[in-house]
């Protein structure tokens, strides 16, 4: 349901407290004491049916007794009676609750329904939205609102924090208000069986009083809708995450390396990582992240350099620094220059830069400047230990200009306790966050390196796909439907490998032998020299049964290999149907790296995409990432490069380095296959051979579900959807319509430098000429559950291709009402393309279930207004401003919209 009447449960004017006590140590006293104490502005009514009054206020039998409709209510009544009350409050026009009461996922009403689910069907038809069951409330301190039973009265802050663990809240309330730490809002989901992330992040990330988001997750049931809320959050404010359950049980089923691998935890990784969510280990991280992210300055990469007067504080924050995959600032040899002169001569003589402890302020201040200027670094830790020399204080307050002043992140640590607390506290005032030991203050510059990452991801630019990559979706699909409809549950490793050929991936010619003389024939044909090996649906893994016979050069040794296979086969599996032996052409490549590649299905986030090195050991080395399909080819480079394997594939000694391009291109393709093909539950290609002259499969293992479980919303983010693309022509020229996609950016830049001055005013209500690299990303990055821009493209000059004109429609999380936004290229206007692509959005919201399509135009802006009336839209005056017109158009009336659409 998302955000639709969150306004009343997070911004309520008045509350009503059903099951409101006075008895010591009920929830419902507990409530009314901390609503009352907390100074909540607005009525607070209880309701008791036994009670005159509760806590000195009148108390009213039952819902329909109250003075007055509530905005919200706390429910705390015994789980029976829940159902009846969401019902009532309903019927009064309530249009939210928070329940504490516990237990309705196990108990049963009368016709055999879990109590939540009764719940929820009573809350329905009113959009009444529930917030739990069995959670500890909700804090809004800015509200004076205390809608819990918690201990602790919240201070106010910035900072939203969301948690599925009640324990958890009530202690981190006692923590934060011990350190000062204030909130915004401090939400527990409890069971979510409403209100849940996806919504609490929609709401929160549009809140202006919030600056960082804070969530504590146990688990996570609506991933699309999660995926979604998050990545538009995150945009727009820090989101950072625990994620509780880090050991994965799920791999002990698995048939392939990649099921294997492809653990639950990573898999929340990829996730997280995918939506811009910086994730930590611990809860208090969360808060340590929240401040550094807070102050951060931007970051251009994860090198290091620090600034000691001691030298073992020093060697702790490089140790720290290289375990969490950081990089030590290689000092230039200006740097090396400026600082002999500024040092004495036993000073380190390279990073970590050690001042000695006798170091007065202006040698702090002299070797501060000269890191500060060094384009190695992109950011400084600076580490103090007290001395009796100089005053820590003295050395802090001569810096602050420089930090003042300087664009670089300084990170600080004033080792001690009482004789550095003013120097912490000076630096602190002056935008440096500062920590207790060196390895914390590398912790916090290393979450801040992980953020950033997530974020380029989010935002960058990625280069176009080849147009000639079109996968042979039939030829897929022909496949997968014979080996289901034989009821099998694998393909065959000539069938899986004509899958993949399907999706462009190259493949080494396999083909399959009944026999020994069927198996020379075959040989005979490809050309020897060949590998042989078992073809059995009973084997899995053909290395383990010595299933596989390589670099055979002649018929005889081919009939020894089969013979060999067989009796290993037999000895080693007996039982094993051996269904014949799979014969292909040896490939060598003596500079190509064993790489593994390969899809695993999760219950939560749906396909994954998993990278690593390959191999017969690839479970033993472990060195894999994973990452959630679609991809493009900077997603896939980010993949490849959080594995250790990734720094084989660059050149070294004398192997030439691996083509980085076909990899790339690789992985796309198989995501694509993810995105694609539904039946596919598990898919390994191992080994990939990466070298100089590109990729080749060698060995491909394809596991089967049966499609249709999951349905279209089985991906945790919608892939480009190439449905929509429809193709016209305008002046002569042929014209494709089609969604927008992140690799667009170019020609989009290259489409608003053709827009004239006036028409750039029309659009954007201002004449802005530049678009910086995030506003370019922010327009053609974009989340096709939330948002559809579709562009119209056509060969230009040379026959590349340019964009024309786009015209955008963004939804709000309800799917009740669309924003658009044309444009047209300034020469081009008056030819119909601004009404196709207006049509086309017209058409696709309607299809998709929104309620109405508005948007803002400037009063000056005859040819659009004129556009919208000829296309049936409603104009009115917008209250407050006269040179701004509003225009409207119903696609449903109210009450006949289909559903949220794909």
């Amino acid at each position: 349901m998302s955000i639709r009447n969150l306004q009343f449960l997070f911004r309520p004017a008045s509350l009503a407290v059903i099951g409101a006590s006075d008895r010591p140590g009920s929830v419902g006293a507990t409530v009314m004491r901390n609503l009352l104490e907390g100074g909540f502005p607005g009525p607070v009514w209880p309701v008791n049916p036994r009670r005159q009054s509760v806590a000195g206020r009148l108390a009213c039998p039952d819902v329909a007794s109250l003075p007055a409709t509530p905005d919200a209510a706390v429910v705390c009544i015994p789980p029976r009676a829940v159902p009846e009350a969401i019902a009532a409050l309903g019927r009064r026009g309530t249009r939210a609750a928070i329940v504490l009461t516990g237990g309705l996922s196990r108990g049963r009403s009368a016709d055999g329904r879990t109590l939540s689910a009764a719940m929820l069907e009573a809350a329905r038809p009113y959009l009444l939205r529930v917030l739990g069951p069995n959670c500890v409330g909700l804090l809004v301190p800015g509200l004076k609102l205390n809608a819990s039973f918690a201990h602790e009265q919240a201070l106010p802050g910035s900072i939203a924090f969301v948690t599925q663990s009640g324990a958890l809240a009530t202690a981190l309330l006692d923590w934060a208000r011990l350190r000062g730490v204030g909130f915004s809002h401090f939400i527990s989901l409890g069971e979510s069986a409403d209100v849940d992330f996806g919504d609490v992040l929609d709401y929160l990330g549009r809140d202006p009083d919030t600056r960082s988001i804070l969530l504590y997750i146990e688990s996570i049931t609506a991933a699309r809708k999660f995926m979604s809320a998050a990545r538009a959050a995150a945009r727009n404010k820090p989101v950072i995450a625990v994620k509780a359950g880090r050991v994965a049980e799920g791999a002990k089923a698995a048939s392939s390396h990649t099921g294997a691998l492809a653990g639950a935890d990573d898999v929340y990784d990829a996730a997280l990582a995918r939506a811009g969510i910086l994730r930590v280990a611990t809860t208090m991280d969360l808060f340590d992240a929240a401040e550094t992210l807070a102050r951060a300055r931007p970051l251009a990469g994860d090198r290091l350099a620090i600034l000691t007067n001691g030298g073992g504080p020093g060697v702790l924050a490089t140790d720290a620094l290289i375990a969490g995959g950081g990089r030590l600032a290689e000092l230039s040899d200006a740097a090396m220059t400026q600082l002999d002169r500024l040092l004495p001569e036993t000073w380190s003589r390279g990073n970590p830069v050690d001042i000695i402890g006798d170091a007065p302020a202006a040698r702090y201040t002299g070797a501060l400047h000269v890191l500060l200027a060094e384009p190695g670094a992109d950011a400084v830790l600076f580490i103090h230990a007290p001395t009796a020399i100089v005053p820590s204080r003295e050395i802090a307050r001569a810096c602050v200009p420089l930090l003042v002043r300087t664009r670089r992140n300084v990170f600080s640590c004033w080792l001690g306790g009482e004789s550095v607390r003013e120097a912490d506290a000076i630096f602190n005032a002056a935008g440096a966050p500062t920590y207790s030991t060196p390895e914390h203050a590398v912790r916090g510059f290393l979450q801040l390196v992980r953020y950033r990452r997530a974020q380029d991801i989010l935002m960058q630019t990625p280069a176009s796909i080849p147009a000639e990559f079109r996968p042979d979706g039939a030829a897929a699909t022909r496949i997968i439907e014979a080996a289901l409809a034989a009821g099998r549950t694998s393909l065959s490793e000539a069938e899986a490998k004509r899958l993949v050929a399907a999706y462009g991936i190259p493949v080494v010619e396999t083909r399959i032998a009944r026999d020994a003389e069927e198996a020379v024939a075959i040989a005979g044909e490809i050309g020897f020299p060949v590998a042989v090996k078992i073809h059995s649906p009973d084997v899995s893994h053909k290395s383990d049964v010595g299933g596989v016979s390589l670099d055979l050069h002649s018929p005889g040794a081919v009939r020894a290999a089969v013979a060999l296979i067989a009796e290993r086969c037999a000895r080693l599996r007996p039982g094993a149907r051996i269904e014949g032996y799979a014969v292909q052409r040896m490939v060598h490549e003596p500079h190509a790296r064993e790489l593994i590649a390969g899809i695993a299905s999760d219950a939560v986030f749906g396909p994954v995409i998993l990278f690593g090195q390959g191999g017969t050991a690839v479970e033993v080395v472990a060195d894999k990432a994973l990452a959630l399909p679609p991809l493009n080819l900077a997603l896939a480079r980010d993949l490849v490069s959080r594995t250790r394997v990734a720094r084989l594939l660059a050149a070294y000694r004398d192997r030439p380095a691996a083509d980085g391009g076909a990899l790339d291109l690789a992985l796309v393709k198989l995501a694509q296959l993810a995105a694609d093909c539904e039946a596919v539950a598990e898919l390994d290609v191992n080994p990939l051979l990466a070298g100089p002259r590109g990729v080749i499969a060698l060995d491909v293992r394809v596991r089967l579900g049966r499609p249709g479980t999951a349905g279209a919303g089985r991906l945790a983010i919608r892939p480009y959807p190439r449905e929509l693309e429809e193709w016209t022509s305008f002046g002569g020229r042929r014209v494709l319509l089609r969604p927008i996609r992140p690799e667009d950016g170019p020609q989009h830049r290259a489409l608003l430098a053709r827009i004239a001055s006036d028409d750039i005013q029309s659009r954007f209500f201002h004449a802005k000429r530049e678009f910086a690299d995030t506003e370019l990303a922010r327009f053609t990055q974009i989340d096709y559950d939330r948002e559809m821009a579709f562009i119209a493209t056509a060969a230009g000059p040379g026959g590349a291709e340019e964009t024309l004109g786009v015209g955008r429609a963004v939804t709000d999380p309800d799917n009740d009402n669309a924003e658009f936004a044309v444009l047209v290229r300034s020469d081009l206007k008056g030819g119909g393309l601004g009404r196709a692509l207006l049509g086309k959005l017209i058409r696709y919201c309607r299809e998709r279930g929104t309620r109405r399509l508005t948007g803002e135009v400037l009063a000056a802006n005859a040819r659009m207004l004129k556009l919208s009336a000829a296309l049936g839209f409603v104009a009115e005056s917008v209250p407050g401003d006269p040179g701004v017109v509003r225009v409207t158009l119903e696609l449903h009336p109210s009450g006949t919209a289909g559903g949220a659409g794909p």
